[in-house]
């Protein structure tokens, strides 16, 4: 039995680690990083924000990792440079599906993203689409010297980057319980993240919560479909919020 709990709020990877190695590899020279350890599992989950498990079989049970949830007001307190959401949809499921974004840069949205557009795809495809445009994003921004997080609404598509591929690598990309879904795409996302994890944070929300980055990148999910947009293509009208907003959800 583990005998400290590690919080992680802030990392390369969040969440409950069982020992200080494991920590240490998430926050060691991490900007911004924020962890506490703890005596008891109930403390830990408690001061985590009360995260449940996360399900499956994948590294993230193994590890003891969870996915922390972050709330409108913990993703405005974040101290990062730029704050990229992403987000998938798709009608019905499956079906038409398109992608989108928002890019928050000191705080102030400056772009907006759509298009991917395919009309026989997935939910889980179009939320894995725009992770990867988010990251490609974020690359282009280290490169100028910013910091950047991105936030996804899927814990699907989180999981399958962030946690899950590992394991699948380490077996051949394989799995016990049989097919690994969208595998390429996963793979294609999973070696870029792995160029951009002691760098990039990647953070779920909830959707349809009040994240003003998650709302738009929602609309812009639909407006992709709307559009049949292909191409990733940025969005050329004024970026009026509340007028946006006023736009058919997800």
């Amino acid at each position: 039995m583990a005998s400290k709990f590690y919080v992680v709020w802030a990392g390369r990877e969040t969440g409950i680690f069982t020992d200080w190695p494991t920590c240490k590899k998430h926050v060691d020279g991490f900007v911004g990083a924020r962890y506490k350890s703890f005596l008891t599992r109930e403390e830990a989950e408690a001061a985590f924000g009360g995260a449940k498990p996360t399900a499956g079989t994948g590294p993230a049970a193994s590890s003891g990792a969870k996915i922390k949830t972050y709330n409108a007001a913990e993703v405005n307190a974040l101290p990062v440079d730029v704050k990229i959401f992403t987000d998938g949809g798709c009608e019905p499921n499956p079906g038409e599906a398109g992608s989108g974004l928002a890019v928050y840069r000191d705080g102030k949205l400056v772009e907006l993203w759509y298009g991917l557009y395919n009309p026989m795809g997935t939910n889980n495809t179009a939320e894995l689409n725009a992770l990867h445009q988010g990251l490609l994003l974020a690359k282009d921004e280290i490169a100028k010297g910013k910091t950047a997080a991105v936030f996804s609404d899927s814990q699907y598509a989180i999981q399958c980057v962030v946690q899950w591929a590992i394991g699948w690598e380490k077996a051949g990309w394989k799995k016990k319980s049989g097919e690994i879904k969208n595998l390429e795409l996963i793979k294609e996302i999973y070696f870029l993240h792995q160029t951009l994890k002691d760098k990039v944070q990647v953070l779920h929300v909830n959707g349809h919560v009040g994240v003003q980055g998650n709302e738009l990148a929602d609309r812009m999910s639909i407006l992709a479909i709307e559009s049949r947009e292909t191409d990733f293509s940025l969005y050329r009208e004024p970026l009026d919020v509340t007028a946006i907003l006023a736009t058919r959800a997800g």
